[in-house]
């Protein structure tokens, strides 16, 4: 009988222990509620203690993913890009089927835009940035933010350009004129459609003129004049030949 009544009061003791047991969906919801309050108030240090709260606490739970969307936007409007990106990248790797998928993928994107330098420095964010972008529009090619995303691509693609560009006015300046010649070719294959490609064109005819090669520069042009559209290049490119003409006769003489 004691045994028994023992047992009665320990199952007692149970049932009231968990009877006062905190509900954790009710702290989750608070906790997250709490981090948008903060997010909207712009106190985003604050906002990432709640989210990064529910992460851990709510995995698998219908606040997951919502959390781990707004840690990583907390981290960007912070101006946090590279953390952001690792928290957008968490969310894209490990709940795929979530509806904010698309957001923080373009998130992503975004972020490398942001941190892409000037034309002169390291452009390895801008070709993270391009990357990130073309994989954002063929897997969804239907979302509003396709237009925005082709414009950055081509901001992005001009700036690289022009970084080439620049190097083979740099290589010219040093007389390397074969090296300006490689640099040039280098942007017309892997940036044909931008603003300088033009020049670039007319850089190849400069840099045969300036090697003294008459024949390379005539036929460089004829190969590629229809592929220069402005009068002022043409014009340039007609000069170079001209005068690459001119030092050749003045040489045999």
């Amino acid at each position: 009988m004691q045994k028994l009544l023992s047992i009665v009061l320990f199952g007692l003791i149970l049932l009231n222990c968990s009877g006062n047991k905190p509900d954790v969906t009710i702290d989750l919801e608070s906790r997250f509620n709490q981090g948008k309050a903060f997010l909207e108030d712009e106190k985003y240090l604050r906002a990432q203690e709640e989210f990064q709260y529910v992460v851990i606490r709510g995995t698998g739970s219908d606040l997951g993913d919502d959390a781990q969307f707004y840690l990583g936007e907390s981290f960007f409007l912070n101006k946090e890009y590279l953390l952001a990106i690792s928290e957008f990248e968490k969310l894209a790797r490990k709940m795929a089927f979530s509806p904010y998928v698309e957001k923080a993928r373009y998130r992503i994107c975004e972020a490398y835009d942001i941190e892409s330098p000037e034309y002169y420095l390291d452009q390895t964010f801008s070709q993270k940035a391009l990357e990130r972008y073309q994989e954002f529009i063929e897997d969804f090619p239907s979302s509003p933010k396709v237009n925005e995303a082709l414009a950055a691509i081509q901001e992005l693609r001009n700036k690289m350009a022009f970084k080439i560009l620049e190097t083979g006015v740099l290589y010219i300046k040093m007389e390397e004129f074969e090296s300006a010649i490689f640099a040039y070719e280098q942007l017309i294959a892997n940036f044909y459609d931008t603003s300088y490609a033009e020049e670039a064109h007319i850089g190849i005819i400069k840099s045969h003129y300036l090697l003294k090669n008459v024949e390379s520069a005539e036929s460089y042009w004829n190969d590629n004049n229809h592929k220069i559209k402005s009068k002022d290049l043409r014009e340039k490119a007609q000069k170079h030949i001209n005068n690459a003409k001119k030092s050749s006769e003045k040489d045999s003489n």
